[in-house]
């Protein structure tokens, strides 16, 4: 049976990518809630921080994939129209709509508070002569932004399982690592948190199609990174994700 996906932000990078991935994938029915015309897919012309002008494009869906917001680390005004209300108003539309799962793009800035202290900043930058040969991978179910960003995306993931818990509403949060229009590393610290086109379609695609049983769960994403500090094991065994992509045969130097 055809799915019917409403993706928010769908002009943006990922939104581009997960279209082109899907249309080709076949049995799912796209609809855009963007601020543009997104090409070969329905489009319905909104911002996302006017709730009353959203309400109608969530109707008839069975999954969103909400990846519109501001992406930029300051800027409290853009923050908090895209990020805070936004993202609720999101929530709220789907609930409002009947919508049985809403995938939500969160971010590795949930916990890039942690590349301030060791192991984790000789990772950041580079040193990796510096990294022991074991350490502590960060879980899913640990928060340390770094900046008003971070501290955003902890708010969707909170108001998610708000509206799991109250409303019964599947929620899945997807951490996501650094998507490059280069696809590949362009910073030394992308070494270690670098994610793949092909895998960012891979986990969000997974995600629309998980188990409908999850009620609530969070999940990183980022490629198979010899660097990587981020446990995607329970994004392996619960989505099924495996990592086609890695930033190890493209690194970015040190400088």
């Amino acid at each position: 049976m055809t799915k019917n996906i409403l993706v928010t932000g769908m002009s943006g990078l990922i939104g581009g990518l997960l279209k082109d991935h899907l249309l080709s994938a076949g049995g799912y029915t796209l609809k855009a809630l963007n601020r543009s015309d997104v090409h070969n897919v329905d489009t319905h012309k909104a911002d996302i921080s006017d709730l009353d002008s959203i309400k109608e494009a969530f109707m008839n869906q069975d999954t969103v994939v909400h990846l519109a917001a501001y992406l930029g680390s300051e800027g409290w005004d853009l923050q908090h129209s895209n990020n805070v209300v936004g993202t609720y108003n999101v929530f709220e539309a789907a609930r409002l709509a009947g919508v049985k799962r809403v995938v939500f793009a969160s971010s590795g800035a949930t916990i890039s508070g942690f590349e301030k202290i060791e192991p984790y900043k000789h990772i950041a930058a580079g040193e990796y002569e510096k990294v022991p040969k074991d350490f502590p991978m960060i879980t899913c179910d640990q928060t340390r932004p770094q900046a008003l960003n971070g501290a955003t995306k902890v708010w969707g993931e909170a108001l998610g399982r708000h509206y799991s818990d109250e409303h019964g509403m599947s929620v899945i949060c997807v951490r996501i690592g650094s998507v490059r229009k280069e696809n590949r590393p362009m910073r030394v610290r992308e070494n270690a948190i670098y994610l793949g086109h092909r895998d960012i379609c891979q986990v969000l695609h997974r995600s629309i199609d998980a188990d409908p049983a999850i009620g609530y769960d969070v999940f990183f994403a980022v490629s198979d990174n010899k660097w990587n500090y981020r446990d995607i094991s329970r994004s392996k065994t619960v989505l099924g994700y495996t990592p086609e992509d890695s930033a190890d045969n493209k690194l970015c130097e040190r400088s």
